[in-house]
């Protein structure tokens, strides 16, 4: 039998009876979008980060959209983002007829390289999107330095860093705003599509959840064209149960990287770092190995899933082409993309199976 990447199934039957309940609650009230659910979710995840507004969104990548043009990003301007990202990071950029400016990652942890950002500023940047990649904290209070001498905004992509802390501080709490997926693999995850905008500004607020419902501010009263991306009932019904398990379900993904950290004694795997005063919340737990895919292949051979995030950086997907990117424009990502494996990581992992990936990746 193989061992799983991820297996959500075992999380659902710790929970089980109460995400039926709550799901079947909001059928009995009907209240599918909007309604006492999703207000419900939204004022729980303001508590959990001790910020003034959390706005509830179809998805992480709208998330970020929304908050770009919520905090007056403009067609023209630029915007930096990391090398290596899902996407969504630097799409939203593009989307709003923005351009995203690639920053190369930091070699040790594998965000943002931030003492590269200020080379890269022009006259036309108007926003920095850190983003904290697998739970990796990104130095926030040297972020907020940056963009606090050239007149910045900053939007935290805070995608898999659901429960990071910097200095103590959550993720997501530093910047102008951020972004949240709640995509079923996350370390807070939905039953589908998901995703929350959060911030502390009164006027990014507004802005961002008018935007997210058809530009309305009040019932048929469409200030502006904005969109239909919504967090639906069912989905912040299974949400609200989920929320108040994150802290251990954080802890035990810290407790699986110990494990792994402790155990894996190869001197050709690289195993990752955690940043000065970071707390990490291991969304994934990503080794490197100069010969990945050939370790990729035999983990699987073996029984064990693995996966790669990812195996191309941003500025080499075929979508950036035209900007004629060469590796040596990144070096670090460019070698990363060669080299990173994740290997199974979720708060439900047998000590058996983390032991029987142990002892494969010793042997390799």
């Amino acid at each position: 039998m193989m061992i799983p990447f991820l297996d959500l199934y075992r999380q659902f039957k710790t929970i089980d009876v109460s995400i039926n309940n709550a799901i079947e609650q909001t059928i009995v009230n009907s209240s599918y979008i909007g309604g006492d659910s999703v207000k419900e979710f939204e004022k729980s995840y303001c508590d959990f980060l001790g910020i003034n507004h959390t706005i509830g969104c179809a998805n992480g990548t709208d998330a970020i959209e929304i908050l770009l043009q919520a905090m007056g990003v403009q067609p023209g301007d630029e915007v930096i983002v990391p090398a290596i990202s899902w996407i969504s990071t630097s799409e939203a950029v593009t989307s709003v007829g923005a351009r995203p400016i690639f920053v190369d990652v930091d070699p040790d942890y594998y965000t943002i390289d931030v003492e590269k950002i200020q080379s890269v500023i022009s006259s036309k940047t108007t926003a920095i999107i850190p983003v904290h990649l697998y739970g990796q904290p990104v130095n926030m209070v040297r972020i907020m330095e940056i963009a606090k001498q050239h007149n910045l905004k900053v939007l935290e992509d805070c995608a898999q860093a659901h429960g990071s802390t910097f200095n103590g501080q959550l993720i997501g709490t530093f910047g102008d705003a951020s972004s949240f997926s709640f995509y079923p693999g996350k370390n807070l995850g939905a039953y589908g599509d998901a995703g929350c905008m959060c911030t502390d500004n009164d006027d990014i607020a507004r802005k961002a959840r008018r935007i997210a419902n058809h530009g309305q501010e009040g019932k048929h009263n469409h200030i502006e064209e904005g969109r239909n991306s919504r967090l639906d009932g069912l989905q912040a019904s299974v949400l609200s149960v989920k929320l108040p398990h994150l802290t251990d379900w954080i802890k035990g993904r810290n407790k699986v990287a110990s494990q792994y950290l402790s155990g894996i004694d190869n001197s050709d795997v690289i195993v990752p770092n955690t940043i000065g005063n970071g707390g990490h919340a291991y969304h994934l737990f990503v080794i490197r190995h100069s010969r990945r895919d050939e370790l990729k292949s035999y983990l699987f051979n073996a029984g064990v899933s693995t996966a790669i995030h990812y195996p191309k950086a941003l500025p080499f997907l075929e979508c950036y082409n035209h900007r004629n990117f060469n590796e040596s424009d990144f070096p670090v990502a460019a070698r990363l993309q060669n080299e990173i494996l994740s290997i199974p990581m979720f708060p439900e992992l047998l000590h058996s199976e983390i032991e029987t990936i142990v002892s494969l990746i010793n042997k390799f």
